[in-house]
């Protein structure tokens, strides 16, 4: 008999959607629930490295992931009700999917929201992980892979030329990808390949590996990758320099996006390096310092977390979009991102309301200086979930009836360029 074939997954998956991750983890790892008495069937698995606590007391309740899996390869991870064919909400508490889909997405929600839990020998591999679909390149452009390393340690990196390049000094986007994601999934889903080649500009995709973090998130929640010198602040500012050397990039036009606990890293590249990146992009993300260890990380996560210092860090210029009905990250996080990104000084305000193509509603607000200029934008997407806005099928964690938010991210960002000044090391 196999793992799986002992585990009852209708009960797992009635407990995640319940928001009682806890439980449902213990049964995943072969442990009674708590609460519940154990089975005469064997003994428990031993608690795996990384698996959660929540402090003294009982355990406090999670709501689950609010993306349903696609129910066909290379679909699109989709809000309750969004997918095609969808005729209402979410299935309820006592409806579970069966087989590989309700694992996987079980093991996705347990994931989100345990970002640092050790794997489940022979029961999660192969679940939730990145999409490994190849990424079309055109004729002339190039998109390789390079390595890093620095002080800090080192990363591999795929970077995007587009087949305009020749020599000139081009923009360069570092694009940083959600938990479970890799670079080519997040290639795939965000679509800044084609944009990159539409209107020439570099691309990086850092990649966090297994050994840094077993799910593959950036480890925003740690102290020690909130600050300049060392950890992963050096290691992705240290990727946008050598990139910048290589292929003689515009220093005064580097920019950071990423999506979830991308979203956040590149959220935390705005303080530490405001001399490297020009501006960010937040999707779906956390502001600097909004946990600072995994306890604090679940509590921002749900919306029960402190708002950041405002004026703690150098304003840079930020560009915000999260989903109103995200469930995985709450919604409160983005105005968070934006009053950390708001400078002191008095800006001006435009508030415009539209829908997409794809039918996504979404409301955007625009805050400028005195010229002008926007320095934060915030786009609010009515009845999103935790997914990149606009994004393709053919990528992980995409909601394609957004609006774009590659494209408008892009735009944003070509607004605005770094005063000329040495680059600090």
């Amino acid at each position: 008999m196999t793992a799986f074939s002992r585990i009852d997954m209708g009960e797992v998956t009635r407990l995640t959607r319940a928001g009682q991750l806890t439980e449902a983890m213990a049964l995943l790892q072969g442990r009674p629930a708590p609460g519940r008495p154990r089975s005469a069937t064997g003994p428990g698995a031993a608690t795996g490295p990384g698996a959660a606590r929540t402090g003294g007391g009982a355990a406090r309740p999670w709501p689950a992931l609010d993306m349903v899996a696609p129910s066909i390869p290379g679909g699109a991870w989709t809000a309750p009700g969004s997918a095609p064919g969808a005729t209402g909400d979410a299935p309820s508490a006592g409806t579970a999917p069966s087989g590989r889909q309700g694992l996987s997405e079980t093991i996705r929600s347990l994931r989100e929201r345990f970002p640092k839990m050790g794997a489940m020998p022979g029961l999660a591999e192969g679940f939730g992980a990145g999409r490994s679909a190849p990424v079309p390149v055109p004729e002339g452009a190039r998109f390789e892979e390079r390595s890093y390393a620095g002080a800090a340690g080192s990363r591999t990196y795929k970077v995007y030329v587009p087949s305009g390049y020749a020599g000139q000094a081009l923009p360069l986007v570092v694009m940083l990808h959600g938990c479970t994601q890799s670079p080519d999934d997040f290639a795939a889903g965000t679509q800044m390949n084609a944009l990159a080649e539409e209107q020439t500009f570099l691309v990086a995709y850092p990649a966090q590996p297994a050994s840094a973090n077993m799910q593959r998130c950036w480890n925003w929640f740690n102290a020690g990758d909130q600050q300049r010198e060392g950890g992963e602040p050096a290691l992705l500012a240290g990727i946008a320099r050598q990139v910048v050397a290589e292929f003689s990039a515009d220093p005064a036009r580097v920019y950071a996006a990423g999506l979830s606990a991308g979203g956040a890293a590149a959220a935390i590249l705005a303080a530490t390096h405001p001399d490297v990146f020009a501006a960010i992009g937040v999707h779906s993300g956390l502001a600097c310092g909004a946990a600072r260890d995994m306890p604090s990380a679940f509590a921002a996560m749900s919306g029960g977390g402190s708002a950041p210092a405002r004026g703690a860090h150098a304003a840079v210029p930020t560009i915000v979009f999260h989903g109103d009905a995200d469930r995985t990250v709450n919604p409160v996080n983005a105005d968070h991102v934006v009053a950390q990104a708001t400078p002191a000084t008095a800006l001006g305000e435009a508030v415009s309301s539209g829908a997409a193509l794809g039918g996504r509603a979404y409301t955007r607000t625009v805050r400028s200086d005195a010229q002008g200029r926007p320095v934060v934008e915030q786009w609010v997407l009515h009845g999103a979930g935790h997914a990149w806005s606009g994004g393709s099928a053919s990528g992980s964690y995409t909601d394609p009836s957004g609006p774009d938010a590659s494209r408008e991210m892009v735009r944003f960002f070509l607004a605005h360029a770094r005063e000329a000044a040495p680059t600090q090391h």
